[in-house]
């Protein structure tokens, strides 16, 4: 009797290479959406197919063995071409895609993921949509493991052939200090000394900015708290525990301190940094290019426009590019 080969099926890749990424079957469901169980199964379904043994999923964590190192490099390709098709099928009429993974900064989720999402669904009627929301250099890990199509986040100062790159929007770092609390015409800088920083964790991107700028000012300034969410900094500084430094967006987040603090320009050096949509090149054709033109007046309207109001010192220095 003839043997028949099994059948490899695109799921079955995308499967296999989401676990060898992850190194977990656990951790592989969660980034597809699926179940622990159904990942085994289609594990088991595509040794079967190529007559080998893919991963070693006894091991903790999941490792690859020399088979999978092989077919990994196969799969991917494959992965790609499936993506590019389905991007050049789009290319006309985008109406044909029928997946799209996209990761936000948490900045956003408040007012301009919602409306993002509304608008692409009107035009992508028949689009599942897979929302990531986090830290840029989070986001950035995910769309280099290709975990994510497309992810708008702070740029991290890395480029790589693989990326296309569209500048969203430009804002300054400020000072957000107690209401009142450093007089018209003083010395912002001395008067803040006198009261400890609250730091934005150097965890993520952000933080490490900060630090990075104040280290290059050769400026030591004592801090007793390294926090990584807006609304708790916020509550600190305007009960007088402490300044911060972050920018508009931070600032706007956590609206329900802004009555109880002031907003000033950096007592030294300016700093900046740039949001940008970020994809990799050539794979989805024009459509991030297009989610970007979607974006710059979402963000002129729902972001530059309040800030500048509540803010006026940030009129031109907190724009959309």
């Amino acid at each position: 009797m003839v043997r028949t080969p099994g059948r490899i099926t695109l799921w079955g890749i995308e499967v296999f290479v989401a676990t060898a990424d992850e190194r977990s079957i656990s951790a592989a469901a969660r980034r597809l959406g699926a179940s622990a169980s159904s990942v085994s199964q289609q594990l088991t379904n595509l040794e079967a197919a190529v007559g080998a043994v893919l991963l070693n999923r006894n091991e903790r964590p999941v490792t690859l063995t020399p088979a999978g190192e092989l077919f990994r490099r196969r799969a991917q390709s494959i992965l790609n071409e499936a993506t590019q098709a389905r991007a050049e099928l789009a290319m006309e009429d985008l109406a044909p895609l029928t997946r799209f993974q996209l990761g936000m900064i948490e900045d956003f989720d408040a007012a301009v993921t919602p409306r993002l999402l509304t608008e692409m669904a009107e035009e992508l009627r028949g689009c599942q949509f897979i929302l990531e929301t986090g830290a840029s250099h989070r986001l950035m890990d995910q769309l280099e493991a290709r975990a994510l199509d497309v992810i708008v986040a702070a740029e991290m100062g890395a480029t790589a052939e693989w990326m296309e790159v569209h500048p969203l929007l430009e804002e300054p770092f400020i000072a957000a200090v107690p209401k009142g609390f450093v007089p018209e015409g003083a010395d912002a800088l001395a008067v803040l000394r006198q009261l400890p920083l609250i730091q934005y964790t150097t965890r993520h991107q952000m933080g490490r900015q900060i630090a990075a700028h104040l280290v290059r000012q050769n400026l030591t300034l004592s801090h007793r708290f390294e926090l990584d969410s807006y609304h708790a900094i916020m509550a600190m500084v305007a009960s007088g525990q402490g300044w911060s430094i972050l920018t508009p967006l931070g600032v706007m987040r956590a609206q329900r301190f802004q009555d109880e603090l002031d907003v000033l320009p950096l007592p030294f050096e300016p700093l900046t940094r740039r949001i940008a949509l970020t994809a990799r090149r050539d794979v989805l054709k024009d459509i991030p290019a297009r989610v970007a033109a979607h974006l710059r007046p979402l963000l002129q309207e729902l972001v530059v426009g309040p800030a500048t109001e509540r803010m006026p010192a940030l009129q031109g220095r907190l724009r959309v590019l």
